[in-house]
C-alpha cells in the first residue's frame, strides 16, 4: 500500500513539473539565442524571468561563450555583468576569456579581464590565450594580455612560448615582427628552446625573417 502511495507521488510530481521543465528548458535556448543575435534586451528579460545565466547547449557552451564565439559585445556585456561565468569552459576547453583571447576579439576580452578573467587558465592545447593572440597576429590583444599580466614565457604541450609560436607559425609580417617586440620587451626568454632544442633566433633565421632576427640578436639571443 505505502509503495503504491508513493509511486502515485512520484507520478504526480512529474506530470507538476514537466511543463517547468520544459519552459526551464526552453529559457535556456532562447538565451543562447539571443546572445547569438547579440540582443541585450532578450538577454535582460530572459535572465529575469529565471533563465540559467551560465546553462550548457549541446556543446558545452555557456550563452556568454556563444556571444563570443560570435563578438557580439552588447550580448556579452548584458551577460558579463549580470555575472556570467568569463572561465566557464566547453567540451573543447574553451572559456570565454580564452576564446576572446585567440581571436583577438579586444573588447570582449577587456570585459572579460575586469571581471575575473582566470590569468592561468589553458586551452586545450595547455596554452594560456597569450599564445595562440601571438600566433595569429593580434597586436593590440597581445599588448592588453601582457598587460594584464599572462606569463609570457608559459610553454603549451607542443613545447611552444608565445615567441616560439609569433615565430614558428607566422608569416614574418609586420604584426608578428610588432608582438615579437611585445614580448621582448616584457622580458620574454629569448633563448627558451622548443622540445627540439631550437631557439627562436634559429627558427627566425630558418624562416629569413630578418626584421625578427635583427630584434632577437639585439635582445641578447643565442
Amino acid at each position: 500500500m505505502l509503495k503504491s502511495v508513493l509511486l502515485f507521488a512520484w507520478l504526480f510530481l512529474a506530470v507538476l513539473c514537466h511543463p517547468l521543465l520544459a519552459a526551464g528548458n526552453a529559457m535556456t535556448s532562447d538565451l543562447h539565442k539571443a546572445a547569438a543575435a547579440n540582443d541585450a534586451a532578450a538577454i535582460a528579460t530572459l535572465l529575469k524571468e529565471g533563465a540559467e545565466i551560465d546553462a550548457r547547449d549541446e556543446n558545452g557552451a555557456t550563452p556568454l561563450l556563444v556571444a563570443t564565439h560570435g563578438n557580439k559585445v552588447e550580448a556579452a556585456r548584458a551577460l558579463i555583468e549580470a555575472g556570467a561565468d568569463v572561465n566557464a569552459k566547453d567540451a573543447i576547453s574553451d572559456s570565454p576569456y580564452l576564446y576572446a583571447g585567440a581571436r583577438g576579439h579586444l573588447d570582449i576580452l577587456k570585459l572579460t579581464l575586469t571581471h575575473g578573467a582566470d590569468l592561468k587558465s589553458i586551452n586545450r592545447y595547455g596554452g594560456t590565450a597569450l599564445i595562440p593572440a601571438a600566433e595569429r597576429g593580434h597586436v593590440e590583444t597581445v599588448d592588453t594580455l601582457i598587460k594584464a599580466g599572462v606569463d609570457v614565457d608559459h610553454v603549451n604541450r607542443l613545447g611552444w612560448t608565445a615567441l616560439l609560436e609569433a615565430i614558428i607559425l607566422s608569416d614574418g609580417g609586420q604584426r608578428h615582427v610588432d608582438i615579437v617586440d611585445l614580448l621582448i620587451k616584457a622580458g620574454a626568454n629569448v633563448s627558451l628552446a622548443d622540445n627540439d632544442g631550437v631557439t627562436p633566433l634559429a627558427h627566425a633565421r630558418s624562416r629569413g625573417y630578418a626584421a625578427i632576427v635583427a630584434l632577437l640578436e639585439n635582445a641578447g639571443a643565442t
